[in-house]
């Protein structure tokens, strides 16, 4: 039986080395759909990435025109703001004017208030001398 079972052992060893070399043959091929589909996804995160940054730049363009608009509208808004502030201090010191001679024109008109006239001739003393207080 010794004769037998060194046959059997022989053909087991040989068959076990026929297993391992079919499964290291097996793990290599494993490993190397594993690495490609590792370089095939780095590449495919590569290109998303670049396609990201492109993306980004056209934005931050858009994005720095919009904020110069924004700044030139900032600026006209201040603009206008100063120009209608200006324009209400002409204004309110063309009414105090106004009504100083506003003022001086109805003490004028008092002091003429008893003259009568009845023709031109008449009615000029009373508008020189009104002129006159008024200016």
């Amino acid at each position: 039986m010794s004769a037998i079972s060194e046959v059997i052992e022989g053909a087991g060893g040989a068959l076990v080395s026929q297993l391992w070399k079919v499964a290291a043959l097996m793990a290599s091929g494993l490993v190397l759909v594993v690495g490609v589909g590792a370089g095939t996804g780095w590449y495919l995160a590569s290109a998303a990435r670049d396609d990201a940054l492109r993306d980004l730049r056209a934005e931050q363009g858009v994005s720095a025109e919009l904020r110069a608009g924004i700044k030139t509208q900032n600026t006209a808004i201040i603009q206008w703001y100063d120009q209608a502030k200006q324009a209400q201090a002409r204004g309110d010191a063309a009414m105090a004017v106004a009504q100083v001679n506003g003022r001086r024109y109805d003490a004028a008109l008092q002091q003429l208030a008893g003259g009568k006239a009845t023709s031109c001739e008449e009615a000029m003393p009373y508008v020189n001398q009104l002129l006159e207080k008024v200016r």
